[in-house]
């Protein structure tokens, strides 16, 4: 009897050996994303692989912080409502740190400031900023903030779409009077407009990015703000700002 119970437990430390050296008791973290906001996250068309800064951004953090990553492109609404249930660890798609948004998940420190602004065809005279919105048709991205602060404008009529790029199609098109969109986007998409599209103002807030996380899980809020300390002090947060966002301007 005691032979057995030796063997047992002999095979229980084996197993837990073998683990411990395959690597397999290392954590898995569920990032979840909205690949249609360049330059921060997208899908290469040539590869079908998520790119941008923000996936460089996780790949790095996870990197110093010592857990793997597995990308799952959904919709940001979606992203959102997902990251409440906790059906994701943590999401990263350009998300803005809000009081609302606290409420119902986690948040990292901020790794990128931005902020809003207008968008209107070129040809378009009579729209000078947010101001001049009243009785307009303005597009922006379901869920996002551009939505909510077009929300806010006084007689302003909102349209949303699933995605940036729809939006600022319709306004191409004619179809809408403005977009509301973040600024970094916003300069992605006038470069490739040619002359098509342009600013109506200036930025008018300021936001900050945050990387969000389930509210169940808690202690990954400490690795991954340990990890953006890490790639601001070595440089790799600045390198990632010039190689997607400086070069796409």
């Amino acid at each position: 009897m005691k032979r057995i119970t030796y063997l047992v437990f002999a095979s229980v430390c084996l197993v837990g050996l073998l683990s411990a050296c395959s690597g397999s008791t290392s954590t898995r973290v569920l990032v979840g994303t909205d690949a249609t906001f360049p330059p921060f996250e997208s899908v290469d068309e040539q590869t079908k692989e998520l790119v941008g800064f923000d996936i460089d951004l996780m790949k790095a953090i996870a990197t110093r912080e010592g857990f793997e990553i597995e990308f799952v492109n959904v919709g940001f609404d979606p992203l959102l409502a997902g990251l409440k249930q906790c059906q994701y660890d943590v999401g990263i798609a350009a998300i803005t740190i809000t009081d609302e948004r606290k409420q119902s998940m986690l948040f990292s420190e901020p790794y990128y400031l931005a902020g809003q602004v207008v968008v209107v065809r070129k040809d378009n005279t009579d729209i000078m900023s947010k101001e001049d919105l009243s009785g307009k048709t303005v597009g922006s991205q379901i869920g996002t903030t551009g939505a909510i602060e077009a929300e806010k404008i006084p007689g302003a009529q909102l349209k949303t779409y699933d995605s940036f790029d729809l939006a600022f199609q319709d306004l191409i098109n004619g179809q809408i009077d403005a977009v509301i969109a973040d600024n970094p986007l916003t300069r992605i998409f006038l470069a490739q407009s040619g002359e098509t599209l342009k600013t109506a103002g200036e930025v008018f807030n300021s936001e900050s990015y945050g990387i969000a996380v389930c509210n169940k899980r808690a202690e990954l809020v400490q690795k991954i703000n340990q990890g953006i300390a890490a790639v601001k002090q070595d440089g790799t947060l600045d390198k990632l700002i010039q190689k997607w966002i400086v070069a796409a301007q």
